[in-house]
């Protein structure tokens, strides 16, 4: 198993969201590197769902992969801001994967308190600059992280 690092807006599409709706397709990623990560998925992978853009950003949950290697289809939809009009049936350019709500943490984890417990060698986050909405997090992180999430 393998765990990754998923930033969403919440005003966009928040944990709340999932978790009121169970599962969803974590579809508009317009990134390559971002795509490529999600194509290294594999079922049952955790990730930690982080809001971002938002004061503070942090993690707030957690999500498990449930399907991979699905087609993105906001590409086809002209009225979709994810739009792409180089994508066809054909040739698709955009994956995306299906995720299952696990649960909401008791607080959210900010990114000033990541900052503080991790560096950008080890949790990918934190690193000045990067704006990559998904991230792989190292399974020594990951436990970490889910102590510091879990602690009172």
């Amino acid at each position: 198993m393998a765990y990754w690092l998923m930033k969403s807006e919440p005003e966009v599409y928040g944990i709340d969201h999932l978790q009121r709706e169970g599962t969803t397709l974590w579809d508009g990623i317009r990134n390559y590197q971002a795509r490529n990560f999600m194509r290294a998925m594999q079922i049952g992978d955790q990730a930690f769902f982080y809001h971002s853009n938002t004061k503070p950003p942090g993690i707030i949950g957690l999500m498990e992969v449930i399907e991979t290697q699905l087609i993105d289809p906001s590409q086809f939809d002209p009225t979709s801001n994810y739009f792409d009009p180089g994508a066809t049936p054909e040739k698709p350019r955009w994956d995306c994967v299906k995720l299952r709500y696990v649960r909401q943490f008791a607080r959210l984890l900010s990114l000033d308190t990541l900052r503080e417990n991790f560096s950008p060698e080890e949790l990918g986050v934190v690193k000045r600059g990067n704006r990559l909405s998904i991230l792989p997090v190292s399974a020594a992180s990951a436990e970490r992280l889910l102590s510091l999430l879990d602690a009172p």
